[in-house]
């Protein structure tokens, strides 16, 4: 086939696919046989469908495009590059894969305008997707009026088998098929091969009537390698279904044109190689060199520019129209997407006085959360199928179902790994929502993979965990999250607190707030805490702080967090009676306290201090670094025990006398 003998179509989708194949090959790494196989069907996604303004990638009413198939990630940046987006030039696609390129190997929101979420870990970004779609929907029940529609954009998404075979992808499918997420639209690249081979050897289900259960509307497209009049009629079609998310089946070639490789697993995550670059350029009539694409091809693909510019001057025409109409929503809308908190919202936060009855941190957290929802509308959430353990719910509001997308509190069912995911795509969706997902803290491992994604996405999702320790009691271990605290530490980008009573757990929620870049996970009890004399929101913000001091120089510093604080303060007392000069230091956050400067950090932990002793119902490790060669821990070096709290606590050595004992050896 002769170039010329090409159609502009074919152009197009053949510079899609060679850009994938050059820069996999300069690479030496990457997936070409994504790229090659599903160019049709996103060329006629981004050319005939998709609304987006390549000189303003943030611009609020595009459509989101998720390529959830994130190792096809050349796919999504040649579409970048020949759409005329200025975050991906033709240099980044021949840096693709290299140290500091815009083009790393799989798609990062944070690294490359263009790109919403962050994809890879498969199954992620159309989890993702339905957390975007969630946001549209809701933003568009809140705002919208008859006569003026401000929040009106599709959420598209490319996945592939793997991710249809993770886990994540039928909790989060599941609840956007139940929740009827019209603007949802997922083009599933049916291309039978994994890594492995043949997804036939361990995946043989029929995805389309298991979309079909999940209450999503199906289509197939027996034919995506050529027929490009059949995938733009599917999504006209899914378009026009508007009270379910539509899933299209798009079956296709990987490697589509590699006369050697195409249909194999061998085209899946390696580069064709140079001999077969050679022949699929002559199988499909390629006669351009390595990174070049034809004028034609290019011309109308950057046609896109123009529409874009126009499509986001027209919905600026429409947001104008609103603010003359609706002044008050209009500002609340304008603010939200500004990003700023509004006026006051902390001054909702509670405070608490060694008088006020003692409580559980969880039931700290929900007053909290009932006080700042009226003062921050923005903030929306749930929990998994726990919401009256983790005692999360929104009084002000009803719940987000179906013909009910303004509520705001999010049922998410069993679904904890789902519900990170979805979350992440809430905040990702950059309109000023602030989402909240909740469970027991032992079930973040059921969702960790979304909890690093958060922090690695820069993601600020809230994540409130209650039974935070042996102190749930009953539930026994399977329950008791003894190293679950640690482990979230490790999180580069998270940041994780432990409060100790009601006044910490004000702070703690302000830090959340505050932080739109960074997840917060905050860990709560479910046994009552006292409300400490020395405690305060400001303290939390450092991370550490000093809660009960002695007169003079101490001999020894206690390190407590969560409901072990308390425990400290009292041993104190009983060690200063017995003439010991004791500082009890409240560490709610390592992450906080690590950010601080070394004045701050020697005023709280004074290097000749060297006796420390820190006490929290967690493994150990990690703790050497705060009570140094000279310094204890009380913790919890083994898997927990079945049995009401407190005899748990105890028999764990978790009281005073044990602290208490514990110190004076240490001062030996």
């Amino acid at each position: 086939m002769a170039v010329a003998t090409q159609s502009l179509e074919e152009l197009c989708i053949n510079s899609i696919r060679f850009l994938a194949i050059d820069a996999v090959e300069k690479a030496k790494s990457g997936h070409p046989g994504l790229p090659m196989g599903a160019a049709p069907m996103a060329y006629v996604l981004w050319d005939k469908f998709m609304r987006f303004n390549p000189k303003n990638p943030y611009w609020f009413n595009r459509d989101r495009f998720v390529l959830s198939a994130g190792h096809g990630c050349m796919l999504q940046y040649a579409l970048l590059y020949l759409t005329g987006y200025d975050s991906v030039t033709l240099d980044d696609l021949k840096q693709f894969r290299q140290w500091g390129a815009r083009t790393p190997g799989h798609p990062e929101n944070f690294e490359t305008p263009g790109v919403e979420v962050t994809t890879g870990p498969l199954g992620q970004g159309i989890a993702n997707a339905v957390g975007l779609a969630m946001a549209e929907a809701h933003l568009a029940a809140k705002f919208n009026k008859p006569d003026c529609t401000l929040v009106d954009h599709y959420t598209y998404v490319i996945l592939g088998d793997g991710c249809n075979m993770e886990g994540v992808s039928g909790e989060a499918c599941s609840l956007g098929g139940h929740l009827g997420l019209g603007k949802l639209i997922a083009l599933y690249d049916d291309n039978h091969i994994s890594i492995d081979g043949s997804t036939d050897i361990s995946f043989t289900e029929d995805v389309a009537k298991r979309f079909e259960a999940y209450g999503w509307h199906v289509q197939h497209v027996e034919n995506g390698n050529t027929d490009l009049d059949a995938i733009a009629k599917a999504i006209e079609t899914a378009k026009s279904v508007t009270d379910r998310p539509s899933m299209i089946k798009v079956t296709t070639t990987i490697g589509y044109g590699s006369p050697n490789k195409q249909n194999t697993a061998g085209v899946h995550g390696a580069a064709l190689g140079g001999d077969e670059i050679k022949l699929t350029r002559e199988n499909l009539g390629w006669s351009q060199g390595e990174f070049e694409v034809p004028e034609d091809a290019l011309n109308h693909m950057r046609k896109a520019v123009e529409r874009g510019a126009n499509l986001q001057a027209e919905w600026e025409e429409t947001l104008a129209t609103y603010r003359s109409k609706y002044a008050a929503e209009a500002a609340e809308f304008d603010r939200m997407l500004a990003g700023k908190l509004p006026e006051g919202w902390a001054d909702a936060l509670p405070t608490y006085t060694p008088e006020d009855k003692a409580l559980a941190t969880r039931k700290n957290s929900e007053v909290t959360l009932n006080a700042l929802a009226p003062a921050i509308p923005e903030l929306i959430g749930g929990s998994a199928d726990l919401t009256h353990s983790n005692l999360t719910e929104l009084k002000i509001s009803g719940s987000f179902q179906k013909g009910a997308y303004e509520n705001r509190n999010l049922r998410f069912g069993v679904r904890e790994h789902g519900m990170g995911a979805i979350c992440n795509g809430i905040a990702l969706h950059n309109s000023g929502l602030i989402p909240y997902c909740a469970t027991f803290l032992v079930f973040a491992d059921y969702m960790r993979a979304a909890i690093r994604l958060s922090a690695l996405s820069q993601a600020g999702v809230i994540y409130v965990m209650t039974h935070d320790s042996i102190g749930l009691g009953e539930d026994g271990p399977t329950h008791q999250p003894v190293e679950t605290i640690a482990s979230l530490r490790a999180i580069p980008n998270l940041i994780v607190i432990r409060p100790a009573d009601g006044t910490e757990t004000s702070g703690a929620y302000k830090i959340a707030v505050e932080h739109r870049k960074t997840p917060t996970l905050m860990a709560f009890s479910r046994q009552n805490l006292p409300n400490l004399p020395g405690s305060s929101i400001e303290g939390v913000a450092k991370g550490a702080y000093i809660v009960d001091d002695c007169d003079g120089t101490p001999d020894l510093i206690l390190i407590g967090t969560g409901s072990e604080v308390s425990l400290c303060v009292d041993a104190a007392k009983e060690l200063r009676a017995a003439g010991t000069q004791v500082r009890v230091v409240s560490m709610p956050s390592w992450e906080l306290f690590d950010a601080q400067d070394a004045a701050y950090q020697e005023s709280v932990l004074p290097k000749a201090v060297t006796k420390r002793l820190a006490v929290e119902a967690g493994i150990t490790m990690g703790w050497c670094r705060y009570v140094g060669a000279e310094g204890d821990v009380i913790g919890v070096d083994r898997f927990g025990a079945s049995a009401p709290g407190g005899l748990v606590m105890e028999k764990f050595g978790f009281t005073v006398e044990n602290v208490v004992s514990r110190a004076k050896a240490l001062l030996g």
